[in-house]
């Protein structure tokens, strides 16, 4: 360190930022306590060492990846005011400006609360879910999450009291540290304790290794201890590319399976099984919250009065990067008579050479194995019986172990379901069925049920649901057969309600007129959806034809679809000799059938003829011709011939054919 390093202490950097305290130190950078003079507010001031700020390439990455940084304005994110260079002769100083946080970190709660409730451990794991979501849309990879990057600040405001917010800080600066090459065969950039097994083989770090990170994370919420331990930094990243992180109820049984099933699914060894980003994570957890009814409760931001904790610290908005490498010192460690600033204790970070893990692991075990180390005779007895039951044993043991367990994935979408399924070295086989519980595209169960063994590599049938049923859209017009069809699909009864079947003008009979429910309607399965037949169309009814001639009548009724005939005569005062009186079935009646037979009735009523002054004798004679008689009532005996000057009926009234008319005479 130079002698300005040792006294950056009441430095101006940037002729803006005053630095006032050393809040923490580590292998790559030191965070002081600042202010900005400019703006007359407290700041956290990030410097990194010089070696990287001397460093031209690796400069311009870091203010590339601080930019970016800066961008991500969200309220779980420790936000960056400001990035620069600050060189004072041969002293190059490359620094970030961060808000300053009032209050603890995530590893101080921990301290002192042991393990977490799950409602607290899921409402502190989604804001920081949250955060790594924002930066993971601006293609920002963090790298480096752990208890001492996520920081818990007092929120004041009415009703506030004793709340906190979540933050994440080191947003961008792990991945600038990796583009600009400061990485090697020999180092991997982190904290060992909270790798991914990916950064640990190939020191290549993604949004899912984030998301194992996270994972990490909540097991040790729940638990209270991290996932791995050991005496070397190189046995932690051991278990971590080789062994699962076990479950969270096996520390804590009162931890629900669902947790465990969101830790297992976020720390799977397999990059392709995990949740794709935070985003989807944050799904995730969203989901378990719900499903085990636990609604999110305030982050206490500080521990209780009580406690050992100053109150009134200040923790740095960002805690110092440093490489794990076998040339760095242990994260976290002490430097420079400097405090560990609240790094866990243990082999998770101690210093870690990659290339020595995965070249020689039997290396890396050797103080172990020393320790374990038993007579060779022993050993060559044991082996001895270990052959002989196998033998004795025969393909039975073979066959026991490669049996695998069915595992629970019901309730999980169709993807997860299916890497659940081949993580434990089973073929799924998709079927969909209707549920009427069970939403759609969500897992029903499997067959066999989980729980059941079967031999690794064996098909097993993954049933998804369809969800409830729901009414068929048909349309009006299909046929009977298919609206049957497509109802019995879905797994509905159709019934035909012929009370409700009607006319229809353009729908043929016997197809389908509509569905009671309405499409789109769900129902439970083998609920009864009721259809309606149409009768065809409307027959025409009987035209009125009544005063018409009879030939007129026939035309008119043969164009309305009728066969008219000849019903007989009947006697109408209002109908003239020879004009329809009235047809049977009756005008406006609509018959049953088509091409019914009209009966037509026809007047045959006898015009009175006008017989006024008509002499006796003719009167007689014109009646007869009409087909009348003559009733003289008076007069007509005069021997020149009397002539009629009254008559009844009178001339012109329509009478039956026969009748009397009366007449009156003069002399």
């Amino acid at each position: 360190m130079t002698a300005r390093e040792a006294t950056l202490v009441g430095e101006l950097l940037d002729h803006r930022y005053e630095v006032r305290s050393l809040l923490a130190r580590g292998g790559m950078s030191a965070v002081y306590r600042g202010i900005d003079t400019r703006l007359d507010r407290p700041v956290a001031i990030k410097v990194m060492d010089q070696q990287y700020a001397a460093d031209r390439s690796w400069t311009e990455r870091f203010e590339q990846e601080a930019r970016a940084a800066a961008k991500l304005h969200h309220p779980n994110v420790v936000a960056v005011h400001d990035q620069g260079v600050d060189q004072s002769g041969d002293n190059v100083h490359a620094f970030l400006v961060m808000e300053l946080v009032d209050g603890g970190t995530l590893r101080d709660l921990l301290e002192h609360r042991g393990k977490l409730d799950p409602a607290l451990a899921l409402s502190i794991i989604e804001q920081v879910l949250s955060a790594l979501a924002a930066a993971h849309q601006a293609d920002l990879v963090h790298r480096d999450i752990k208890p001492e990057n996520v920081l818990i600040g007092r929120v004041s405001g009415p009703g506030q009291q004793g709340g906190g917010i979540v933050k994440v800080a080191d947003f961008g600066l792990v991945r600038a540290l990796a583009s600009a090459g400061t990485t090697s065969s020999s180092v991997i950039l982190g904290t060992v304790a909270y790798l991914s097994p990916e950064q640990v083989e190939t020191g290549v770090a993604t949004t899912r290794s984030d998301v194992y990170s996270v994972g990490l994370l909540l097991y040790e919420m729940l638990t209270g201890s991290p996932a791995f331990t050991g005496d070397t930094a190189l046995s932690v990243a051991y278990q971590h590319v080789n062994t699962d992180v076990p479950a969270p109820s096996a520390s804590n049984p009162r931890v629900p399976a669902a947790l465990d099933g969101l830790v297992r699914m976020a720390t799977s060894r397999r990059v392709q099984d995990r949740p794709a980003d935070a985003t989807a994570m944050l799904a995730e957890s969203r989901r378990v919250r719900d499903t085990l009814g636990l609604a999110l409760v305030p982050v206490p931001a500080l521990p209780p009065p009580d406690a050992e904790a100053d109150d009134d610290r200040t923790v740095p908005a960002m805690a110092p990067v440093t490489p794990i490498s076998n040339d760095a010192p242990a994260h976290g460690a002490p430097a420079n008579g400097m405090p560990r600033n609240g790094e866990p204790s243990g082999a998770g970070n101690k210093p870690i050479n990659r290339t020595q893990l995965l070249d020689h692991p039997d290396e890396v075990f050797d103080e172990q194995r020393t320790r374990r180390r038993v007579p060779r005779f022993a050993v060559l007895a044991a082996a001895l019986l270990a052959i002989a039951g196998l033998v004795a044993g025969g393909m039975w043991v073979y066959d026991i172990a490669s049996r695998v367990t069915v595992p629970d994935v019901e309730g999980m979408p169709l993807e997860r379901a299916k890497q659940v399924l081949a993580a434990a070295e089973l073929t799924p086989r998709v079927v969909e069925e209707r549920h009427n519980t069970i939403g759609e595209n969500t897992a029903i169960g499997t067959d066999p049920a989980a729980g059941a063994e079967l031999s690794a590599g064996d098909e097993i049938t993954l049933v998804m649901s369809l969800g409830r049923p729901t009414v068929p859209d048909i349309e009006p017009g299909t046929s009977r057969a298919d609206a049957i069809a497509a109802i019995e699909k879905v797994q509905l009864t159709a019934t035909h309600d012929p009370s409700i079947d009607e006319y229809h003008e353009s729908i043929p009979e016997g197809a389908v007129l509509g569905v009671a429910p309405s499409p789109g309607t769900p129902l439970a399965i083998g609920e009864t959806v009721t259809y309606a037949l149409s009768k065809g169309p409307p027959p025409t009814p009987v035209p009125t034809v009544a005063g018409k001639s009879r030939d007129e009548a026939f035309s008119i009724l043969r164009e309305a679809g009728f066969e008219p005939y000849d019903a007989g005569e009947e006697f109408s005062p209002d109908v003239a000799a020879g004009h329809v009186v009235r047809t049977d079935p009756g005008a406006g009646t609509t018959p049953d059938s088509e091409g019914v037979r009209v009966g037509v009735y026809v007047s045959n009523a006898v015009e009175v003829p006008n017989l006024s002054f008509k002499t006796v004798d003719d009167a007689r004679r014109i009646l007869a011709d009409a087909g009348l008689t003559a009733e003289i009532v008076r007069g007509g005996d005069s021997p020149v011939g009397s002539r009629v000057f009254r008559q009844q009926p009178d001339g012109g009234e329509r009478v039956e054919a026969g009748s009397a008319v009366r007449l009156w005479a003069f002399p």
